[in-house]
This record gives structure tokens, sequence and C-alpha cells, in this order.
């Protein structure tokens, strides 16, 4: 038997609801009326808890469930089975299989947007998150911006690659507050050189600098799902945090959403290397009035003093090229896009060739003059 799970459907008409960054309010597909999220929380309160409850799952329910895909025709392995969860869609019925961090996502045979409360129940429920502004045109409109002013980016790629897949997607971050503090020693060097008579002469004179300080930290974030790359993760950065709400299960619907599979143990030393690098920074740029600086050693220590569990707004779009996979991620509240994009070989030697000919040939003056 299939776990239960919900969707959140108009109370006019019944139709599914899903968020609109544009209104801040969820909308209905059929029949346009708007509610905002404390009308809908109020009217799913009960529901959700129910939905909740139906998903612990012990293990006789696993084994059933394993049966069930057998019975599909899906062979997994125990420790698939482990991290694989069957629900029922609740407005065509259809069996969904989905991942074990899965909380929010979308039946591919109605399409109808579906939401598992229960992964967000009791200590895994978020305490805060940002709704998604911009929608997915407007993120499809950000790759093609992203696209021009690549000198080197294929011309086949630009004009006929179509994005083969696009989800905004609520990703699991951390936000930690906490207190980084430093101490370094630098070695500073000022070289003063002139001429006497025939002889040129340099002076070097080296000195000891100490620095320490510390900085205070209000919600550095880090991803929390191994399925993000932290690079993209990072790189999307930052987020206006003026805009995050108490978490609701009615901002879900229309989005994907994922749970941390990253605990807040194992995302530390991400978090703590952050702020100890920016402690670094600003450390070493007090640091002037020296022609050479080097560092010869250091300290930092990071204190936790408190973190928060959110979801944040991600488009991620995906595309392939030549067999190769290219993927970019938007940050769905600023817009802010990062990925990797392929290059046109034949343009970068072209390039290459056109700045080092006339190089070539002026060192080569250079040298007969010599």
């Amino acid at each position: 038997m299939a776990s239960e799970i919900t969707n959140h459907k108009c109370p006019a008409c019944t139709g599914p609801l899903h968020f609109s960054g544009a209104s801040g309010m969820l909308e209905c597909d059929y029949c346009g009326s708007k509610f905002t999220v404390e009308e809908i929380e109020k009217l799913y309160a009960e529901k959700e808890a129910e939905a909740a409850e139906n998903l612990e799952v012990n293990e006789a329910k696993k084994e059933k469930e394993k049966a069930e895909f057998a019975a599909m025709g899906i062979e997994w392995s125990d420790e698939e089975i482990k991290g694989m969860k069957v629900y029922n869609c609740p407005s065509c019925g259809a069996e969904l299989i989905c991942d074990s961090t899965t909380a929010a996502t979308s039946c591919p045979y109605c399409g109808n947007p579906t939401v598992i409360p229960g992964q967000f129940s009791g200590g895994l429920k978020p305490d805060l998150v940002i709704p998604f502004k911009l929608n997915k045109d407007q993120a499809v409109a950000a790759l093609e911006k992203y696209y021009k002013g690549k000198v080197f980016l294929p011309k086949a790629f630009k004009e006929h690659n179509h994005i083969e897949e696009i989800k905004g997607v609520y990703v699991p971050f951390w936000l930690c507050d906490g207190n980084a503090k430093g101490n370094a020693l630098f070695s500073g060097a000022n070289v003063r050189s002139w001429r006497d008579g025939d002889y040129d002469i340099t002076e070097t004179t080296y000195f000891d600098v100490m620095r320490e300080g510390n900085i205070d930290f209000e919600k550095i974030p880090v991803d929390a799902s191994t399925k993000m790359p932290d690079e993209h993760m990072d790189a999307i950065e930052p987020f206006d945090y003026r805009e995050l709400k108490p978490f609701s299960t009615a901002y879900l619907p229309g989005f994907f959403a994922d749970k941390y599979d990253v605990s807040q143990n194992d995302s530390f030393e991400r978090i703590s290397k952050r702020a100890e690098n920016s402690v670094r920074e600003e450390l070493r740029k007090t640091v002037v009035g020296y022609s050479m600086i080097s560092t010869k050693n250091e300290y930092y220590d990071f204190e936790n003093k408190g973190i928060k569990y959110a979801l944040m707004p991600v488009w991620m779009l995906s595309t392939k090229w030549k067999g190769q996979n290219f993927l970019f991620a938007m940050n769905g509240q600023t817009g802010k896009l990062v990925g990797d994009l392929p290059v046109d070989k034949g343009k970068f030697w072209g390039m290459f060739a056109a700045i080092a000919a006339p190089l070539s040939i002026v060192l080569s003056l250079v040298w007969l003059f010599m």
C-alpha cells in the first residue's frame, strides 16, 4: 500500500493550486482564484497532519513496498529500496516512486503538483523559506542573456540548442550565526634601490607585522543537499534575507523540494571555512605600506552561535551538447545565474593565433636590435 501525499486544491473549483512568486499567492490553474498562504495553511493544516502520520514507514511496510516494486517489474537492491518510497497521487491515483529526500514534486501522469508534508514533520521541518520570485520564463530568458557576449561559445549551441529540463527547486540550506576570530603574523618588506657611482644598490628592510581580530556573522549559507553542486549553490549567492518567511508547505505547490541529506555536523566544516576565509581576507587588507607581503603563520577559529534550516529558491536548467551535460543554476529570487558552457576550440585557437603572431614579430624585432 503506497503512502498518502497531498496537493493543494482550489477551494472554489478543486483545481490544483501553485504558488506564484509574482503575486505572492497561491493561484488556481483553472478558475484563476487566488488565495493567501495563511488562508491555505488554515484550510490544509489538518490534512497535512494526517498525511504526515500516514508517512511513518516501519520495516514490515518497507518489505511490502519492495514486493510492489518487483510486481511493477522493477528490481532494486535492499540499499536502493531503503532510499525509495511509493506514494499515491491524490488527483489521479497513480503511484509515484520518489527517493527519501523528495518533499515536493509533480505527478508525471496528470501534472498536478504534489506535496509530501511528512518529509517536513517534527525535527525535519524547516524554520524559514524564501519564496520563488522569478518564474520559468524569466529563467529561460536569463539563460539566453547569459549566452550573449561569450566569444568562444559555439554558434550552433547558442542558436539551436534546446533546454532539456528546467525545474524550480527549493534547495535545503543551513544558515549559521557565529563568530570567527583569528590572528596572523605577516612578513612585510620594503625595497629601495639607487645608484652610487658605478654601483647599483638595493636595500631590503624586513618587518614582522601582527594582526588580530574577529567578525560576527549572521546566516552563513551552505546548501544541505548532495544532489546540488556546491560550487553552483555558492556562486548564485547572495539571497536577500529580508524576504525570509516562516516555513509553510503552502509555498511548495508548483515546485520541487528536497529535505536535507547533509547534516549540520557534516556541514560545519564548510561553514567554518567560509567564516575563517573572511577573517583571513580582512586581516590581510590591513597590512599596507609594504612592497612585499607574505604570511608566516596564522590561527583561526569559528564559534557556532545557532543554526537555522531554510529552503531557498533555485531554478535548475540542464542541456546536452555533443554528448556532454551542461548544468545551470539561477537564484529564484535575484536572478543571478551561473553555469558551464562549451568552448569553440576553432575560435579559441584562431584568436590565440591572431594575438600571438604580431606579438612574436615584435619580440623578434626586439631581439634583432638587441
